[in-house]
């Protein structure tokens, strides 16, 4: 006996947790390679979301998965509301996926891609020609609409390549590696969109191994490395947490810098020193009171805040890489 059921219409809101995404255990492994070990994590509508980490920390995989791309071992995932473990297609149409890989055809103008990804996200006639129009306008590149992209730089094909994800009005964004290889030029215009795609409500997940791109982009931050969210949170959070706070300090004719209790670590940095600390304004004091009792001549004395790439460093015990 088969049992017809009415496909009730996707949600494009949030579930009863307030989230907008929810992804539980991912697992996935390629033969004997684990590329996905137990990944959790949960955003709430309208963030800007980065996941940062090296080549083959399991980024692009988790992001195959939410489009649908790629079938997860073991997991779940609940978009919109709805369980999209194994019905992604339920919520699709929501989704606009932006691959690591230009998935352009070269020998057609930008306006005739436009138009083809259109039609297969189902949008068509008037509304489709709407489309391409902002699109285009977004990206800047409505002057070279009829041009083939064989003739396009790498960043404007990376434009067009976010273009075509955006077409249906995507409630979610996922962008993989977008500004790999391109002109600072591309990148800033880049970075431009996806801010005015975020300040528009859209929900951005974004994929780097550039830490600068998540402080530019991103409110919330995953830490990914072999397989594995090593750490998860807003980015003040993450910064404050494990970040080392430390001073920097620059003498005039200094060979070694002073060596004081409260410093944990010391580190020759350009003509200067920075020093590791959990107790900035003690050292400080005592830093400005050895530079006046010993006569320092003293070009730079500055609390140097968290960076991302202390607390990556932290985290996973070795410095980002490609």
């Amino acid at each position: 006996m088969t049992t017809t059921v009415k496909e009730r219409p996707a949600s494009t809101g949030q579930s009863q947790s307030g989230m907008l995404l929810e992804v539980s255990h991912l697992r996935k492994s390629y033969g004997k390679k684990q590329a996905l070990r137990d990944v959790t994590f949960a955003l709430k509508p309208g963030v800007s979301f980065g996941f940062l980490g090296p080549n083959g920390a399991g980024k692009s995989t988790t992001m195959k998965i939410l489009t649908g791309i790629v079938k997860a071992d073991s997991g779940q995932i609940k978009l919109f509301g709805r369980d999209a473990t194994n019905d992604i297609d339920a919520v699709s149409r929501y989704i606009g996926y932006v691959p690591q890989d230009i998935t352009l055809y070269e020998k057609l103008s930008a306006y005739d891609n436009l138009e083809f990804f259109g039609q297969a996200y189902g949008v068509n006639g008037g509304e489709l020609k709407k489309r391409i129009r902002e699109v285009l306008e977004k990206t800047g590149l409505h002057d070279r609409a009829r041009e083939a992209v064989a003739t396009f730089s790498g960043g404007m094909k990376r434009r067009i390549n976010i273009a075509a994800a955006m077409l249906h009005r995507p409630k979610l964004l996922i962008l993989d590696e977008p500004t790999v290889g391109i002109d600072p030029q591309s990148r800033n215009r880049i970075f431009e969109l996806i801010r005015e795609l975020n300040r528009e409500g859209v929900t951005i997940i974004y994929s780097t191994h550039y830490m600068e791109e998540v402080e530019a982009l991103c409110d919330e931050v995953a830490i990914m490395d072999q397989g594995e969210v090593k750490a998860i949170g807003p980015l003040g959070e993450l910064l404050e947490r494990f970040g080392r706070q430390s001073i920097y300090l620059e003498v005039a004719g200094m060979q070694e810098p002073p060596r004081l209790d409260d410093v944990s670590r010391t580190e020759k940095e350009g003509s200067g020193w920075r020093l590791e600390t959990a107790r900035v304004e003690p050292v400080m004091r005592q830093l400005m009171q050895l530079a006046s009792s010993h006569g320092w001549n003293v070009r730079q004395l500055r609390v140097v805040r968290p960076s991302l790439e202390n607390v990556f460093l932290t985290v996973t015990g070795t410095a980002l890489r490609d």
